[in-house]
């Protein structure tokens, strides 16, 4: 199989439930993104943060994987060191699914970071900023989330993948997210054919050899079917 790097956007986990960023009446439209999305925002009003990824956390352990992640979950058990799979989500929903290895460039809801001393854990079903730090005990629990303004994780690791890369595959992205909506460019640079899947073109639609548009969950399990079938 060639080497491929699939990026995941929130059009993937749409069909689960978990709304994109401009769904009408989605938990995103109730708040100011200045406000529970940024350092900042953390910095003004804590509670109001820990309550926005609360309900988003809750959202999120509700859900189920979709036939498109149980189909990319499906391609990397096939082989896992041709694979790589990045998202910009937060959900699990790849892992829910049975995908191996999952590279979150925006953090996880299912993970906690002390502000103090950087330390990880397991989030509980709740957070408060009250919450000790397991390591240092500093009250200065939040989110693992990439907030606006702060730097995506596992970049090195990302940019090593696109440079090996064969296809590069965006599925369910917007194309207005940077550093992720370069990603086409950067894989095409280094001589990687390119693909859209996606509900509606992206904003980078141009930018791609090949695009193909539908629900989630028929157009990623059709591709994934090609690719394991040597179609």
């Amino acid at each position: 199989m060639q080497r491929i790097v699939i990026l995941t956007g929130a059009g993937l986990s749409a069909e689960s439930g978990l709304g994109t960023f401009r769904d009408k009446g989605g938990l995103w439209t109730k708040y100011d993104l200045e406000d529970v999305a940024t350092p900042q925002g953390f910095a003004r009003n804590p509670t109001l943060v820990h309550e926005f990824y609360n309900a988003r956390r809750a959202n999120c352990l509700g859900a189920q994987p979709n036939p498109g992640h149980d189909a990319l979950a499906r391609l990397q058990r096939a082989a896992p060191d041709r694979v790589t799979l990045v998202t910009q989500n937060v959900d699990d929903l790849l892992e829910r699914a049975g995908a191996p290895s999952v590279i979150h460039m925006h953090g996880e809801l299912t993970r906690a970071l002390c502000a103090a001393c950087t330390h990880r854990w397991d989030a509980p079903y709740q957070m408060a900023p009250t919450d000790p730090c397991p390591a240092c005990a500093a009250p200065a629990t939040r989110p693992d989330i990439v907030w606006f303004g702060e730097m995506p994780y596992y970049m090195e690791q990302i940019d090593a993948a696109l440079q090996r890369a064969d296809l590069f595959v965006a599925i369910g992205t917007s194309g207005n997210v940077y550093p992720a909506a370069g990603f086409v460019q950067e894989a095409a640079f280094a001589g990687a054919r390119t693909l859209e899947l996606n509900l509606e073109p992206s904003a980078t639609v141009s930018l791609f050899d090949d695009a193909r548009f539908g629900l989630a969950s028929t157009v990623v399990p059709e591709w994934v079917a090609e690719v394991l079938g040597g179609g």
